[in-house]
């Protein structure tokens, strides 16, 4: 089954051609191919449109994620403090005990 009611481009010109002579087909030709480019048009301003939304989100998931790691890293270097700061407290501790002699 063929639906007539949109033959297409070259049904379109063949047409017009049957009907109306060599201009009529010509012209139908010239508005096919308008209208073919409007829609490749359109379709590539959709394309950038969509990427360029695409690149805003990638560019907000960057941002997010670097905060995320800027976070980390300063949470890492607190908690390296502290790691260094009790093996200090124990080095001070065993080199106490050791200066002092056994006990007794």
């Amino acid at each position: 089954m063929s639906d007539n009611s949109s033959p297409g481009l070259l049904g379109s010109v063949m047409t017009a051609l049957r009907d109306h002579g060599l201009t009529a087909a010509i012209t139908a030709l010239i508005g096919g191919f308008l209208a073919l480019f409007a829609a490749i048009t359109r379709r590539a301003f959709t394309n950038d449109a969509l990427l360029q939304q695409l690149d805003r989100e990638l560019s907000s998931e960057r941002q997010r994620i670097d905060a995320q790691r800027a976070e980390d890293r300063h949470t890492d270097a607190k908690r390296l403090d502290r790691i260094e700061t009790d093996i200090r407290a124990v080095r001070d501790m065993i080199f106490e005990a050791f200066q002092r002699g056994p006990p007794g």
